[in-house]
């Protein structure tokens, strides 16, 4: 079997593996603090270090179009002055494969400071930010792919579609309707109601 084949074999294997294990309580014990917060005119923020951090924009995109504010808070820059977004009773999501990442330890510490609750999308829930997190949403896969086992393939699957899951939690509370989600998103095609919306 060639390289592409194994990665292909393992990411569904990974994937699949892992879909079947989500823990749906943690992402509703999740959501409700996300809108528990905004119920308090607080705000949601998502944060992560390296390919997390791209993850992170994504979900923060995704999560505002679909009817709750969301904002990118930069992992490393938090700590150089963006935790001044930050408001007391705010929630902050933290990424990290590992949950050990040290960059996002200090991150993680200065966003608890400044008063704001934590949800960490870990590998493993028993890492430190796994144990520090007011909530722990598991994004568990026992392999990457590729010929290294290194390089974040797998994980960032799972990261994805755990934040996706959650968006979908958020998205039904709010109950966003086409005309709403087209005022948040009127560029493209995804931008333009269909006949049967109107």
């Amino acid at each position: 079997m060639d390289a592409l084949q194994s990665f292909i074999c393992i990411s569904k294997e990974e994937f699949l593996k892992f879909v079947d294990g989500i823990d749906i309580v943690s992402i509703n014990n999740a959501a409700r603090l996300i809108i528990d917060a905004g119920k308090s005119g607080n705000r949601l923020h998502i944060t992560g270090i390296g390919k997390p951090a791209h993850i992170a924009g994504y979900a923060a995109s995704l999560i505002s179009s679909t009817g709750t504010p969301a904002y990118f808070l930069h992992g490393t820059e938090a700590v150089h002055g963006s935790c001044g977004q930050l408001a007391e009773g705010d929630i902050v999501i933290c990424i990290s494969n590992s949950g050990e990442t040290a960059e996002l330890k200090a991150t993680a510490m200065a966003i608890r400071d400044n008063g704001c609750k934590i949800i960490a999308v870990t590998g493993n829930p028993e890492s430190w930010l796994g144990k520090y997190a007011d909530v722990c949403l598991v994004a568990n896969v026992g392999r990457e792919g590729g010929v290294l086992n290194r390089a974040p393939r797998a994980s960032i699957l799972a990261e994805t579609y755990i934040l996706q899951c959650l968006s979908i939690v958020l998205q039904d509370e709010v109950k966003i309707t086409p005309e709403q989600y087209v005022k948040r998103h009127p560029g493209g095609s995804l931008g333009q109601l269909r006949e049967n919306e109107k």
